[in-house]
């Protein structure tokens, strides 16, 4: 019998290592179970998107949706033990919700039903269980992104957004920022060590940076410092600027339910 279950676990695993091309080569490791799959629609800076999620015993997988079931991509890979749930009430616009919580990066996700939700966390929460057993490792989370739409104007200087005057996210508190409130960048180490990241100008005096009394000043004042009068974008902030592509209600029609697998801790008895 458990012959039997490792094989087909690993044919489940494989399968979805393939639905993700070359960049699913990384699920291929032994050991790995695959305990649930599902789609959750998952809230991003510009609107909702379904996403194919797949729960295994030591990460959280998920990627967007290019043939349902069958081809995904973007794959997206969690530790558990870097995974923090937080239950939520039914919102206006997202039901059955909770907060998936991480150092680089939070999100909301919502399921298509309450019973739905509570599989996914009670299988979530059991898993990251047996993974971080004895250990009180503390880590430091993210803040969610807010939506674009939750604002028309800067949450720092509440100037309006205009097609020139466009939005940014600071990377540490995760508000709709203007391009002066956010010139300047700091290293969030739990985002990311080797990269400073775009942050609003409260965010940065929080963060204990000195700022030379002039730019100090000029923001004040609302006028631009030096580095204010180039704009610069990564290709990180370009690609927030971009259209997403996926549009949950194309899925809602087709929607798969969560499907839950017996994982390796609960093999069935020889």
């Amino acid at each position: 019998m458990d012959q039997l279950f490792d094989q087909e676990n690993w044919d489940r695993v494989q399968a979805v290592a393939n639905s993700f091309g070359p960049a699913g080569k990384f699920l291929l490791q032994s050991g790995r179970v695959l305990v649930g799959e599902g789609k959750l629609v998952k809230q991003s800076r510009k609107k909702r998107q379904a996403k194919a999620f797949f729960l295994f015993n030591d990460v959280l997988v998920y990627g967007s949706i290019v043939l349902n079931g069958r081809w995904h991509k973007k794959l997206k890979v969690i530790p558990l033990e870097d995974i923090l749930l937080e239950d939520l009430e039914d919102g206006v616009r997202m039901k059955n919700q909770w907060l998936i919580r991480t150092p680089r990066k939070s999100f909301y996700v919502s399921a298509a039903s309450y019973e739905e939700k509570r599989a996914w966390i009670e299988h979530i929460e059991e898993c990251k269980g047996r993974v971080t057993q004895g250990s009180d490792r503390r880590l430091d989370f993210a803040n969610t992104w807010i939506p674009d739409q939750a604002s028309a104007v800067c949450m720092r200087c509440s100037s309006k957004f205009t097609r020139t005057h466009r939005r940014h996210h600071c990377r540490k508190c995760g508000f709709l920022v203007c391009g002066p409130c956010s010139r300047k960048r700091a290293v969030i180490a739990h985002i990311d060590s080797t990269k400073q990241l775009r942050v609003c100008k409260t965010c940065y005096l929080s963060l204990g940076v000195e700022v030379p009394e002039l730019t100090r000043q000029r923001w004040d004042s609302g006028g631009k410092s030096d580095e204010d009068e180039l704009e610069c974008y990564s290709e990180e902030e370009e690609a927030e600027h971009s259209l997403e592509e996926e549009d949950p209600g194309r899925w809602m029609d087709s929607w798969s339910p969560y499907v839950y697998i017996n994982p390796e801790h609960i093999r069935p008895q020889t």
